[in-house]
């Protein structure tokens, strides 16, 4: 059973119930949906595509977030190397080239010295004069500057709101139609995360936020950051652009460490097979790229333009299952587990006991039984090599867990009586097929209300956990 998990990135073009099915039979385990490159309209088609094909495909929306962009109404420029060129928010005659940007306050934030870097880095530009209105910048590489690309400034504070208009329309429209997660994009601090938050908790959402990681601040910041979202992805595109290249493989690994140690999900993401947007096999490279990423332990890896707009989606999922299950087995025997610490948390001490007794007994599944999802994903941060077998009291949670390392969700209505549904969660994967009766199985749950948590654990074959405890008196 695989442990890591997949996110692929459907696009309104090319989203019909037949290809999400294909994707879906091949691995995928959470669709993700750009708000940067849909309307409300379609997107709510996009999702009755997915939900028509399974009830289990979590949904995962991501927003814009902060970020500038050159000015729609930019024309193409083309640039050489050494030349000078003006950058402000409004078009104005300079004596230069000029590329107009669509943040207010852009002058005010840069300062001489400064790169900006243009479209994920094609272009670099160096700032050497800060005028009142403008900046004279020297041009470093040559090429082509277009219209709405992306900006970014390494190591500069940029003083956006967190969340834009359209931000928030999204936000409402995935609350409209109870989707799973939210990424929120270059999330800064935890302040960004608070943010989201705030819109969520006003109509009592149970929508969980993923902070994604691409910019030097959020890296510096994310032990807080970890604190208020419900996880990470981090998003190597924009990340890359911002921190040397070199460095992006230590920061991912201590990335996905410090979301371990903190019992969050945590997606890596971008370009992990970007040849196959064209090609049928990745390269070597892209493979060890996915592989280093699986041996980190990492929750979940994502696709994009090779699902989104590929020549060959289903095989870029299939390729990723294919290492996956080679991978696994063999740092599974390698690689000691990153421990998070129990900090006097009853279910975390129960999930830490349950993967020791694994280790020594061997069981067929650790099940447990949970509302919320919190159990599970506790489990599922000591990265059991044991499948977890979530019974889930809600549909969403279901999906939710779709996201985590190693644990396999699927829906139990909740029962008043707490041994009932243990006894019923049990029953219920005998009758699927999921556990024999005689398998040795290791059980969590609790007693004492839905919030209260974990708080027993049983060991034993699924047949005796059945029995009426009465029986033992």
């Amino acid at each position: 059973m695989r442990q890591t998990k997949i996110v692929a990135t459907i696009s309104d073009q090319k989203c019909d119930v037949d290809f999400i099915k294909s994707l879906y039979e091949a691995g995928m385990n959470v669709a993700r949906i750009n708000t940067a490159h849909i309307s409300k309209e379609s997107g709510k088609k996009l999702i009755e595509n997915i939900r028509t094909v399974s009830d289990k495909i979590a949904i995962l929306i991501d927003t814009k977030g902060p970020e500038i962009r050159t000015c729609k109404t930019q024309n193409q420029l083309e640039v050489t190397k050494g030349q000078n060129i003006s950058i402000a928010y409004h078009e104005m005659e300079t004596g230069n080239a000029h590329i107009c940007v669509n943040y207010k306050n852009f002058v005010r934030d840069v300062n001489e010295g400064d790169k900006i870097l243009i479209d994920d880095g094609d272009i670099e530009i160096t700032v050497v004069e800060k005028k009142k209105e403008y900046l004279v910048s020297r041009i470093e590489n040559s090429g082509t500057i277009k219209n709405n690309k992306s900006l970014n400034i390494p190591g500069v504070k940029i003083k956006l709101p967190s969340i834009s208009e359209k931000d928030k329309e999204f936000i409402n429209f995935a609350i409209e139609n109870e989707l799973d997660f939210i990424a929120h994009s270059f999330v800064r601090n935890k302040k960004d995360v608070e943010a989201v938050q705030k819109i969520l908790d006003l109509q009592n959402s149970k929508i969980k936020i993923i902070a994604k990681i691409e910019n030097l601040e959020g890296v510096n910041k994310i032990d807080e950051i970890l604190e208020s979202a419900y996880g990470i992805m981090v998003a190597r595109g924009d990340l890359g652009i911002e921190l040397p290249a070199e460095q992006i493989p230590t920061v991912q690994r201590n990335l996905i460490r410090k979301a371990i140690i903190q019992k969050k999900p945590v997606i890596i993401a971008t370009q992990m097979l970007h040849s196959m947007i064209e090609h049928p096999r990745p390269t070597r490279a892209e493979v060890g790229d996915v592989a280093s990423a699986i041996y980190a332990r990492t929750d979940a890896i994502m696709l994009s333009g090779e699902t989104a707009y590929g020549k060959y989606p289903v095989e870029a999922i299939q390729m990723m299952v294919k290492i996956a299950n080679e991978v696994e087995p063999d740092r599974d025997k390698r690689y000691d587990v990153i421990l998070p610490p129990v900090k006097h948390e009853i279910p975390a001490y129960l999930a830490q006991s349950a993967l020791r007794a694994a280790r020594e007994l061997n069981p067929v599944a650790i099940v447990t039984s949970t509302t919320t999802g919190k159990t599970a994903r506790y489990i599922s941060a000591y990265r059991s090599t044991t499948p977890v077998l979530a019974k889930c009291h809600s549909e969403q949670v279901v999906r939710q867990l779709a996201l985590s390392f190693g644990v396999y969700p699927s829906y139990l209505p909740i029962k008043k009586n707490k041994l009932k549904i243990q006894k019923a969660a049990i029953q219920n994967l005998i009758k699927e097929k999921t556990i024999k009766k005689e398998d040795l199985i290791i059980y969590i749950g609790g007693r004492f209300g839905e919030d209260s948590g974990a708080s027993f654990i049983e060991i034993s074959s699924a047949d005796k956990l059945l029995l009426d405890p009465k029986m033992y008196k």
